[in-house]
């Protein structure tokens, strides 16, 4: 199943899963009768349901095939899945081979670093734009504007050391995450947070693929196109660190929550890694895909 947050004509902020055909949604509150609509957190309002209770799931997919009521696509506003996240974004740098060559090349406190455990750090959004949107470039502050195509894992219930082989009970399901960032902030502070989290620098979607639809291990293709320009192309099955060892290492000691964000890394091919670099600019369509879950299209 796909789930999507969306927009009515009325302005009502919904959720709702995709047909199989993927032109019409049906809303969730049309098919769960107790589910009501809470503002900006619906779909973990969602996650949280479906995790007390399974007959909820049962229902919706029999409504993804047997549906009465749905919009149109073309009727409605698709958003991030998760608008307004709990928590800052868990981030994981450099977990491609390709990308952390790039890296070692482009960073100087790289180059002579060995890799011995994921690097991570957290990305600040107060909202989390979606498919379609506009990336309110601040080319003021920074005109290195990149891109960075990732899967992202939304978590599905509450806990933390979580053992590697249990890590799939705990994960609702997989969506597209860009994690955009101004490259020349970046390189200027001695952590990553200011250059990945200015306004609008966070696009995800279009939807959440339930897990049990994807294989697991996890071998996605996944690409970013820069203006009609393949610029990455890869698989997620050439992870430095893959989604069961990240979670459980993550969730050490530390509590993860129904609808947190992990966004697993990006391979090689950003716009730093280019000579000269090849950054985004005003006018630009960027598109981050990833096989079995769909495009996220965005616009600077």
């Amino acid at each position: 199943m796909k789930f999507v947050s969306f927009v009515e004509w009325n302005n009502t902020e919904s959720v709702g899963i995709l047909s199989k055909d993927s032109k019409k949604v049906i809303a969730v509150n049309e098919i769960i009768s107790d589910f009501k609509l809470n503002d900006n957190n619906n779909m973990i309002h969602l996650i949280k349901m479906i995790n007390e209770n399974n007959d909820i799931l049962n229902k919706l997919k029999y409504a993804e095939e047997n549906f009465e009521r749905a919009y149109s696509i073309e009727n409605i506003k698709i958003l991030s899945p998760i608008r307004k996240p709990i928590h800052d974004i868990i981030c994981v740098g450099v977990n491609y081979k390709d990308h952390l060559g790039e890296i070692k090349k482009n960073m100087t406190d790289f180059k002579e670093k060995e890799l011995k455990a994921p690097i991570y750090f957290s990305k600040r959004a107060i909202e989390i734009i979606g498919l379609g949107d506009k990336i309110k470039a601040r080319f003021d502050l920074d005109e290195c504007l990149d891109y960075e195509a990732e899967l992202a894992v939304i978590i599905g219930k509450t806990a933390k050391d979580i053992k590697p082989d249990e890590v799939n009970d705990y994960i609702f399901g997989y969506t597209i995450f860009n994690d955009i960032s101004s490259r020349k902030i970046q390189k200027n502070h001695s952590q990553w947070y200011k250059g990945k989290s200015l306004d609008s620098y966070s696009s995800m979607g279009p939807c959440i693929v339930y897990k049990d639809d994807l294989k697991f291990p996890l071998e996605l293709g996944i690409k970013s196109i820069l203006n009609d320009e393949i610029r990455q192309s890869s698989n997620t099955k050439y992870m430095i660190y893959d989604i069961s060892y990240l979670v459980s290492d993550i969730s050490k000691g530390m509590t993860l929550e129904a609808g947190d964000i992990i966004a697993s890394g990006t391979p090689g091919g950003v716009g730093m890694s280019f000579n000269p670099p090849r950054y985004m600019k005003k006018g630009d369509k960027i598109v981050c895909s990833i096989e079995n879950i769909g495009e996220l299209i965005n616009f600077i």
